[in-house]
């Protein structure tokens, strides 16, 4: 899904836009997997049973929550998280039905800071870290997951002129 336009300035250009790292996604596509395999299993199990057709009833119900539950929803979730830099702020969206954000202008941006696991550093991932100003007040807001995170740390620095 595309960052909406409409969440931006007039005349603001878009910089980086990315969805968590694609990793998240790994536990649900196991579990569709799963669930696919052992519902087609238990169901060649009852095909000789008299009562089959209400045993396909519950498993195609049960496999039905499961797979909602556990591999679509995180899949919208996924979906519809957007982490976003412009050459003004820094924008956050999330949700589809329900939407939630927050933004930090470039102004308010102290200090940007990046954190790597091994397996991120394979896979490019890891979590930004952004110290924000505003007033007396201190702010630290950290985003998890988030692709190519050294370009992203690379491009803050540069808009806020510590690059």
């Amino acid at each position: 899904m595309a960052f909406p336009d409409d969440d931006l300035i007039e005349g603001e250009r878009l910089l980086v836009h990315e969805h968590p790292h694609p990793k998240l996604l790994l536990v649900p596509a196991v579990v569709f997997i799963l669930v696919c395999g052992v519902g087609g299993y238990l169901s060649a199990l009852l095909r000789r049973e008299t009562w089959r057709g209400f045993g396909w009833a519950v498993l195609l119900v049960v496999g039905a929550v499961v797979v909602l539950w556990f591999a679509v929803t995180p899949l919208l979730r996924w979906f519809t998280t957007h982490f976003v830099v412009t050459d003004r702020r820094v924008l956050v969206r999330e949700g589809l039905l329900r939407r939630a954000g927050f933004e930090i202008p470039m102004s308010r941006i102290d200090s940007v800071y990046f954190r790597q696991g091994m397996i991120e550093r394979m896979l490019g991932c890891g979590t930004l870290t952004i110290d924000s100003v505003s007033g007396a007040d201190t702010g630290r807001v950290e985003f998890e997951e988030i692709p190519h995170v050294e370009y992203v740390r690379e491009v803050l620095n540069e808009r806020t002129g510590r690059g």
